[in-house]
């Protein structure tokens, strides 16, 4: 089935039509792929149905098949030595680790193939070409989506299909530049306060279970050892509480936060879109975007 969500086009119609060099490159790529990408609705419509085709060529039988296969090569010579019925042998205990590890190379060579095919269709790469030229002409997207890009989904990494660069052009001043009516949206005091705690937080948990790990043993080698210095331990049990409950406080105020972080991120997307001048977003806003 697929996905019906909508995607905003990282730019729009009306930010390519604010030069009319620009837009007629653009009108020039459309016509080679048979895409108007001037028209809004059309790229988030292709967008839309690409995303969802990069996301199953990443998936699917291969992928899963391939996955369980380089788990059970990597993991065969370790139980081939304990399991009685291959211990002594090492035919049995490694040889098919070699098969396997074939086997998941294969298999995941495979996806990676079916997944950078998907991102090189010829609609989304004009439309990177579109993006290129549109920064060629000093219009800079608000956001590009990691995956458009072959990045990581943190959005990291140079991707295996990014955004053309081109030499930088001057714009057009003449009459045929359009200029936009679209403004920048104002940004809430609550996406700022999002942003700096946005860094906060993330390590309570894994602190808080050494600290009761600490407090249970402390006492047990004080009683095995008759070291009394070890009952200091349990001082940590409640500091574990404090610690948790430090970072479920923190986890909720982002999670107040976000819906309203991540609809200013999207307003801005959507504005700049649109041919709008707005402010840059943030590494932790763009990161909203790219879950």
């Amino acid at each position: 089935m697929t996905e019906t969500r909508t995607v905003t086009p990282p730019l729009g119609g009306a930010a390519l039509a604010t030069d009319s060099r620009l837009l007629d490159s653009v009108r020039a790529v459309g016509a080679r792929t048979g895409v108007d990408y001037t028209e809004d609705a059309a790229v988030s419509d292709l967008l839309a149905r690409h995303r969802h085709a990069v996301d199953q060529a990443s998936r699917g039988t291969a992928g899963w098949i391939g996955g369980l296969a380089l788990a059970a090569g990597v993991i065969w010579p370790f139980v081939g030595n304990v399991v009685p019925a291959t211990v002594g042998k090492p035919l049995l205990a490694y040889a098919p680790a070699g098969p396997l590890l074939v086997v998941a190379v294969a298999c995941l060579t495979l996806v990676r193939l079916r997944w950078k095919r998907a991102l090189m269709h010829k609609e989304l790469a004009g439309y990177r070409e579109v993006l290129g030229l549109a920064r060629a002409y000093g219009i800079e997207p608000a956001h590009v989506p990691a995956w458009l890009e072959g990045r990581r989904e943190d959005g990291g990494g140079k991707g295996v299909t990014p955004i053309p660069r081109y030499v930088q052009a001057e714009r057009s001043d003449d009459e045929s530049r359009t200029p936009s009516a679209a403004t920048a949206p104002r940004k809430p005091a609550a996406v700022s306060e999002y942003e700096r705690i946005a860094d906060q937080g993330g390590w309570h948990d894994e602190v808080g279970w050494l600290m009761l790990f600490a407090g249970g043993i402390g006492p047990a080698v004080a009683v095995s050892s008759g070291e009394p210095l070890g009952l200091a331990a349990l001082a940590l049990v409640p500091l574990a509480v404090v610690v948790w409950i430090t970072g479920h406080r923190q986890g909720s105020r982002k999670a107040g936060l976000r819906p309203e972080a991540e609809a200013y991120a999207r307003a801005v997307v959507a504005a700049r879109a649109a041919g709008a001048e707005t402010p840059d977003l943030s590494p932790h806003l763009r990161a909203l975007l790219d879950d």
